[in-house]
């Protein structure tokens, strides 16, 4: 059942254990909804307190986006940083009243986002890195227009598990293979796979981020 309560709104699947436990949210890509990555839920670790979130910016006929993305008169395609920004700060609230909601640990926050999700996901995280600790992203790629400035902060709790397909034709493979480099530069502890897919996730990448997160939390 959709919850409208709090900034966002989310489906909920509780946790194994009463209080304290491991909380996960999920971001859906482009044109989906909070039911998408969802269906993730039921294989993933019971102790996990798992929130998928709908994005803010409702699309016709159905489905949501984190922010838009629009064409150029010669079908350029370009992002609304504003608008995408304006989310990740969102989000980052979102946490703070989930935390405060829910009985779940506060130091123990993942994010798991696929495509313009996981693009959130990096930027929250590299925005707001006391809010998280761990990061799965899938098939997306780190935009720098929506990056602090400032980059000296404390990174050294983030670990990061990305995932892209070698043949992904929405988001160039090419864009997320720079982001092994960027996360080294800022020392941040980091694990990128690749699959012969395309723009989605193959099982064996399921079963490795599953493998990854139950390791970590």
């Amino acid at each position: 059942m959709i919850n409208t309560s709090l900034s966002l709104q989310y489906v909920t699947r509780k946790s194994s254990l009463s209080e304290n436990a491991p909380l996960l949210i999920m971001m859906h890509g482009y044109g989906s909804d909070e039911n998408d990555l969802f269906s993730f839920a039921n294989e993933l670790p019971e102790e996990l307190f798992i929130i998928s979130v709908r994005a803010p910016y409702p699309m016709q006929p159905h489905g949501n986006a984190w922010y838009a993305i629009n064409f150029d008169a010669e079908q350029g395609k370009w992002n609304d940083n504003v608008q995408a920004a304006s989310s990740r700060d969102l989000i980052a609230k979102f946490i703070d009243e989930i935390v405060t909601k829910y009985p779940v640990n506060k130091n123990n926050v993942s994010l798991l986002g696929f495509s313009q999700g996981s693009i959130l996901s990096y930027s929250v995280a590299l925005s707001y890195p006391e809010k998280v600790k761990n990061i799965v992203a899938l098939s997306g790629y780190i935009n720098h227009d929506i990056l602090p400035e400032n980059k000296n902060q404390d990174y050294s709790n983030l670990d990061f598990y990305c995932s892209h397909g070698s043949v992904d034709q929405v988001i160039p493979v090419d864009w997320a293979r720079q982001t092994t480099p960027f996360l080294n530069l800022l020392k941040i502890k980091n694990t990128y796979s690749e699959f012969p897919v395309g723009h989605g996730v193959a099982p064996q990448n399921f079963y490795e981020l599953k493998d990854w997160l139950s390791k970590r939390i």
